[in-house]
C-alpha cells in the first residue's frame, strides 16, 4: 500500500479558491489512480475527482464539474486538487486515496489507501 498525506485545507470565503495536496510515499506512485473524496457532517464520504495514472484522464462528480481540477506530477508523487468558486456546501473533510485499477472509481470502498483527511470550510 502507499502512504497518503493531505495538506492545503483551510477557511476561505465563497468564491475564494483553494489548493489540496496529496504526497505519496514509495516508488510505484504512477501505477495508482489518484482520488479525492469528501465527507461532510453526519453525510457520508462521497467522490470528487479521480486522474488515472499518467494523468491522461479524469473525471469529476458533477457538483464539482467545472470548478475543481484534480492534476498529478508522478515525478514528486503528488495529486492536487483545485477548488474554484468554492460554496459553503463544499465544506467537508477532504481525503485522497489511491488504488491499482480504475473501475467503480467512485466507490469509497474500492480504495485500499487513504490519507487522514484536510479541513476546507467555506463561510458565506
Amino acid at each position: 500500500q502507499v502512504q497518503l498525506v493531505e495538506s492545503g485545507g483551510g477557511l476561505v470565503q465563497a468564491g475564494g479558491s483553494l489548493r489540496l495536496s496529496c504526497a505519496a510515499s514509495g516508488r510505484t506512485f504512477s501505477s495508482y489512480v489518484m482520488a479525492w473524496f469528501r465527507q461532510a457532517p453526519g453525510k457520508e464520504r462521497e467522490f470528487v475527482a479521480v486522474i488515472t495514472w499518467s494523468g491522461d484522464n479524469s473525471y469529476y462528480a458533477d457538483s464539482v464539474k467545472g470548478r475543481f481540477t484534480i492534476s498529478r506530477d508522478n515525478a514528486i508523487n503528488t495529486v492536487y486538487l483545485q477548488m474554484n468558486s468554492l460554496k459553503p456546501e463544499d465544506t467537508a473533510v477532504y481525503y485522497c486515496a489511491a488504488k491499482t485499477y480504475l473501475s467503480n472509481y467512485f466507490s469509497p470502498g474500492e480504495y485500499r489507501s487513504w490519507g487522514q483527511g484536510t479541513q476546507v470550510t467555506v463561510s458565506s
